[in-house]
């Protein structure tokens, strides 16, 4: 053993605990140790080409080589004030790390240090081991090979490149085919200065599947392991996900006829985009007009003539801009192959509206079906091949569904989850900690992976993740043509990374590139919770810090505010202002109704309206759950929404919420006035796939793995709605099955032909009116402020809103709005319509509803008349 002391035993109450790495070597120079730094005491990055460092009996055992470290200057011992602004968490109260640096004469011996195991030490003046703890190693990686940031990497043309710093050799498996054992095995070149492995190939390798066998120090594994691993950056993978393909993505059988000439609806600005959030299976899994092998895959929406294709290209023609499909890319949860899948035995249809049977049916198979919502990610950049009918054409059929939804005039989101991995460590479903252990994921202070996402959290934060971030997309982008991105958990990606991804984005060009990046719109989860809660570690892309970006972020006020309470409420039946709180006047509906005008105001910071107090107020001084309920600093920040793939449907809250005796029809009407705050509303309008045609998941509030049982999206309405399938899963839901039971038993509670139509006829027409005129996406804070406004409406549960559309729309002089959510016809006064030319809306005037067709205006006295729990829309005209 080098070093400037001799090995001595250990202190009494020495910490000497290996499996954790409490030291983080931040940069080529310096380490953050955890605890104060003692001038009396010796510092020294140990390290074993080996990773056969141990401890016993007092000290380090193996072949350990040293870099000595001496106390900062800074403090002495300190990290310095650039370094804690980079680090924030190793700077704040409580964390108490001290700072060490690399001695210059070992700074040679740094490279290959971190080829193999380290191990940071403490010894005191006598020598005796006093701390030896593992090391995280992500900042000094990106110090030393930043210069790999612009290194093409994956399947390049002409062979292949991974980043793979720490590795000691990186080879690369040729496989004859997708299953076969047969393989030859090559060399890969290593790039001291970038980090990079890579081999050139002839073309004859186009096709044939790979794998890296990495030899590397994997802490999980406290050794040195060769893991064959597949291709972070694989464009296609074998069934199963197993090994990685080489292909080139411009490969004509690779393209359906047309693509490269592919004609895309106009593009919208994202304040006008109006979004429909869609699972692919769900969309054609119960669609008996689509042929049984096609069914719950991209090919469904190859078929124009199918009832789903059928209902989406009919709500193109009433408005809807854009198909949100949830996770598409390579998961970890449903087997790609059909034989290797195994559906419910159940007659699941013949068991009785409020069994329990149906969720234990469904339960017993739900690991090995053919549904998961798919938020577990494998590869980043493959299309997930069972959701084509051979995984092995999951590329052309991908790209055949892009183009079939982009001919029933719909733009295409894709649901992307960068946040975190299926699996870290050794496990055979991870991919990235396996080529670079210790670096794609974010560690806490112990060096265990944050997991506070449900998996195994990435870090962005660091260059390479962040990087692979910024090119999967661009990837999406210009290779499969996607129009837009919806980021889970968009609050752990640094707000850096998100505009990292906009800038990259807005660089495309139609002549360089086949795509206008600059029409692809953004928007994600922006919640602050977790290890990087309130910038713990960088400025997150959380709601208040992407304001001005005009990327966008749900908006949780006015979903709770319309549907009422929270999903975390352990009594489901909490009201808001669409689900009969407007019967119950008092502040707290008052304060509902708040956040309703300042969400169908954009949700802005700076928008002043008079509040519930009677005196005006900003956004921003609008109370929601003790924070500022206005965040937004244009229409374009905010996704406005009352329903989507988590928790109950909306059809499903009004069931808990609502009296039990409200009439079908009420329940329908209810339905489409809390719609109408989302369609009518400023800023971007984001709806529940069925949500407009009473979708239910019988109650289930968490259907992720729930099968296509409890996930059915049925077209035909004479199936129903979904509703009294049973109980919902016992995992999410066994604590409300007392509420649930009685109400599932309820055959009054499932809605037939008439209430299912009625609910799409009414959503039809809130989408033409959404799209009739710009002054429902007026495009600034500024003309926001200036045009939108509440009139009082002179009844609680009741919201008037007017649009000031003078100079915006040719045909309107202003539009109201009126919410009606009380079990009584409304007539608020509007002095300003005295003597105005008002009427009804066109497309209400000639709705089947006789109910609103009864909403009237009266010119002398400035009523406006609404029947109970209805919205109506007035223009008036010059």
């Amino acid at each position: 053993m080098d070093g400037n002391l001799p090995p001595q035993p250990a202190a009494p109450g020495a910490d000497a605990d290996l499996s954790r790495a409490t030291a983080q070597w931040i940069d080529r120079d310096t380490v953050a140790w955890r605890g104060a730094v003692a001038a009396a005491n010796h510092y020294a990055l140990a390290y074993s080409p080996r990773g056969d460092i141990g401890y016993d009996r007092g000290d380090l055992t193996g072949d350990v080589r040293l870099i000595r470290l001496t106390p900062a200057p800074d403090g002495p011992g300190r990290l310095s004030d650039a370094q804690k602004a980079a680090w924030p968490h190793l700077a704040s109260p409580g964390a108490a790390y001290g700072a060490l640096t690399v001695d210059p004469r070992d700074a040679g011996l740094v490279r290959d240090a971190l080829r193999g195991q380290v191990v940071a030490i403490e010894r005191g003046p006598s020598g005796a081991l006093l701390t030896a703890t593992g090391v995280q190693i992500p900042g000094v990686l990106d110090d030393l090979y930043s210069g790999a940031a612009t290194v093409p990497l994956g399947p390049t043309g002409g062979g292949l490149a991974v980043w793979a710093p720490t590795a000691r050799q990186v080879e690369l498996a040729l496989y004859d085919g997708p299953s076969t054992d047969h393989r030859t095995v090559h060399r890969m070149r290593r790039d001291d200065a970038t980090g990079v492995w890579s081999a050139d190939g002839p073309a004859s390798w186009r096709g044939r599947h790979y794998t890296y066998l990495v030899t590397v120090y994997a802490p999980a594994a406290g050794k040195i392991v060769t893991n064959e691993v597949t291709d972070p950056y694989s464009l296609s993978v074998s069934a199963g996900s197993g090994r990685s393909q080489i292909v080139d993505l411009d490969d004509p059988s690779l393209r359906p006829e047309g693509w490269t000439a592919l004609k895309k609806p106009p593009a919208v600005r994202q304040d006008r985009a109006s979004i429909y959030e869609l699972h692919v299976r769900d969309f054609s899994a119960s669609d008996a007009t689509v042929p049984a092998a096609e069914r719950g895959t991209y090919k469904a929406f190859t078929l124009t003539g199918s009832a789903g294709m059928t209902e989406l290209r009919s709500l193109a023609e009433d408005g809807l801009t854009h198909v949100h499909l949830l996770p598409v890319f390579d998961f970890a949860t449903v087997p790609d192959r059909k034989a290797d899948r195994t559906e419910p035995g159940c007659d699941l249809a013949a068991l009785p509206p409020d069994s329990d049977r149906q969720q234990a049916c469904v339960a017993e198979t739900a690991a090995k079906d053919s549904f998961n919502w798919g938020y577990d990610p494998l590869h980043h950049t493959v299309p997930k091949g069972s959701y084509a009918t051979d995984p092995d054409r999951r590329i052309k059929e991908f790209r055949e569904m892009v183009a079939g939804l982009n001919g029933a005039g719909l733009r295409v989101v894709m649901d992307v989850v960068y946040n975190h991995t299926h699996a870290a460590g050794q496990e055979p479903t991870s991919v990235l900690d396996r080529v670079v252990p210790g670096y794609y994921h974010r560690l806490m202070d112990d060096g265990t992976v944050a997991a506070s996402t449900c998996c195994a959290n990435t870090a962005p934060e660091h260059a390479m993740m962040g990087r692979l971030v910024v090119d999967s997309i661009v990837t999406w982008a210009k290779e499969y043509k996607v129009d837009g991105f919806r980021f889970d958990l968009m609050g752990h990606h640094p707000k850096a990374n998100i505009l990292a991804v906009r800038e990259a984005l807005d660089a495309l060009t139609p002549g360089k590139d086949g795509v206008d990046g600059t029409s692809i719109i953004l928007y994600g989860e922006g919640w602050n919770f977790g290890e990087v809660a309130d910038g713990a570690r960088f400025e997150q892309a959380t709601q208040a810090n992407m304001a001005g970006t005009g990327i966008g972020t749900f908006s949780d006020r006015l979903r709770d505010a319309v549907r009422g309470g929270t999903p975390f409420d352990a009594d489901p039946g909490v009201r808001g202002f669409g689900s009969g709180l407007g019967d119950e006047p008092g502040d707290r509906l008052a304060h509902h109704e708040d956040l309703v005008k300042l969400g169908l105001a954009g949700n802005l910071r700076d928008f002043t309206f008079t509040g519930s107090s009677g005196t005006p107020v900003k956004g921003s001084e609008v109370d929601y759950n003790g924070g500022p309920a206005g965040y937004a600093a244009v229409p374009g920040d905010t996704v406005t929404y009352v329903d989507a793939h988590d928790n109950e449907t909306l059809f499903d809250a009004l069931v808990f919420k609502l009296p039990k005796d409200t009439p079908m029809a009420d329940r329908v009407r209810m339905q489409s006035l809390s719609l109408a705050t989302v369609l009518l509303g400023q800023g971007t309008a984001f709806v529940h796939a069925g949500s407009e045609r009473l979708r239910s998941k019988s109650l289930d509030r968490n259907s992720y793995d729930s099968g296509d049982w409890f996930n059915r999206l049925l077209w035909d309405c004479r199936q129903g709605n979904g509703f009294g399938g049973g109980l919902p899963p016992a995992k999410d839901n066994e604590a409300r099955w007392p509420y649930a039971r009685p109400l599932l038993a309820d055959p009054a509670l499932r809605p037939g032909c008439a209430a299912i139509r009625a609910a799409r006829a009414r959503f039809g027409e809130l989408l033409r009116i959404r799209r009739s005129s710009p002054a429902f996406s007026l495009g600034s804070a500024a003309e926001i402020g200036r045009r939108v406004s509440f009139p009082p409406s002179g009844a609680p549960g009741v919201i008037v809103m007017r649009i000031d559309a003078a100079g915006v729309d040719p045909a309107n002089q202003a539009i109201y709005v009126v919410f009606n959510a009380t079990g009584k016809t409304a007539a608020p006064a509007v002095p300003a319509l005295k003597g105005a030319r008002v009427a009804l809306h066109p497309v209400q005037a000639a709705s089947d509803d006789p109910v609103v067709r009864q909403a009237s205006a009266d010119p002398a006295t400035g009523t406006l008349a609404v029947p109970a729990r209805t919205v109506a829309v007035f223009t008036e005209t010059p």
